[in-house]
């Protein structure tokens, strides 16, 4: 598996670029539509914040898609972001696990 080299695109990115500037939709205007404040979906399309199971289901309904497509989209920002920006997790030493264990937790 190749590994991506380049920072993900952040959903809220895809909303701003994909759908306000191309329907010409303002934030006031989109978050009325979708039900929530200004302020919070200024926190999103300016990537200070990301889009959660609940956003994923007003995002999917207002622009028909699927609550999976936002839902993957910040997952592969948030595992990029975790793995290139922060290297805490490397310190992390690999736990013994027996195999019994292993094909109990697979099955």
């Amino acid at each position: 598996m190749r590994k991506r080299t380049r920072k993900p695109t952040h959903p809220g990115q895809m909303v701003k670029e994909l759908y306000m500037k191309p329907l010409k939709l303002t934030v006031t205007s989109l978050a009325a539509s979708l039900g929530i404040s200004r302020k919070t979906l200024s926190t999103i399309i300016n990537e200070r914040a990301g889009v959660t199971p609940d956003m994923a289901l007003r995002l999917s309904r207002a622009f028909s898609t699927t609550p999976a497509l936002w839902l993957n989209m910040q997952r592969g920002y948030d595992l990029w972001v975790a793995e290139n920006e922060h290297s805490d997790w490397r310190q992390v030493e690999p736990v013994y696990v027996p195999a019994s264990f292993a094909e109990e937790v697979q099955a």
